[in-house]
């Protein structure tokens, strides 16, 4: 029994150890395949990575114009903003200026304004004074001729006369009045 063992056990495959043809096969189909991998799914493979390496990179590229744009158009708003408040603080600065200077008008125009109604004022002032001092003169030299007529007990009626009486009367009270002023 032993011996129809071995030589059963001879011929039967050991599982361990493949067979030659069955590698020989093996090795060509995988070669097959590599050559179909190769020929077929590489290159799509390939261009696949490619298209998206590209449009990754246009992206990235289209992202960085838009950031450069968007940054040009910061500092151009920025400018525009500093030009804006240098603007408005110049218009400030000028409606100030005009208000000094329209202030300073309206001073000069009311301050020339009360100066003509003051000269006015003391126009009408000495013209009153001296229609005042005219009727003073008027009624004193009646009243001196009224006075001088119970006086002398003549009647002054004559115009000439009573005017010259007057006149000498009045002439006499101012130097009168001028000493007796400058004795004080």
């Amino acid at each position: 029994m032993l011996k129809t063992e071995l030589v059963l056990a001879a011929e039967a495959p050991n599982p361990i150890v493949p067979h030659i043809p069955e590698l020989i096969l093996g090795f060509v189909a995988f070669l097959l395949l590599l050559f179909v991998l190769k020929k077929y799914v590489v290159p799509r493979f390939e261009a696949t990575y490619e298209e998206r390496t590209k449009l990754i990179e246009g992206g990235i590229e289209r992202a960085e114009k838009a950031q450069a744009e968007a940054e040009e158009n910061l500092a151009q708003y920025k400018a525009q903003l500093a030009e804006a408040r240098s603007e408005a603080a110049k218009i400030r600065d000028d409606a100030r200026l005009e208000a000094e200077q329209i202030k300073a008008e309206l001073r000069a125009e009311a301050e020339s304004e009360s100066q003509r109604i003051v000269a006015q004022g003391q126009a009408q002032l000495q013209a009153q004074k001296a229609q005042i001092i005219a009727e003073l003169r008027a009624e004193l030299g009646r009243n001196s001729i009224e006075l001088a007529s119970r006086i002398v007990g003549e009647s002054l009626a004559d115009d000439a006369r009573r005017h010259g009486t007057v006149d000498r009367f009045l002439a006499e009270l101012e130097t009168a009045g001028a000493s007796n002023g400058a004795g004080k």
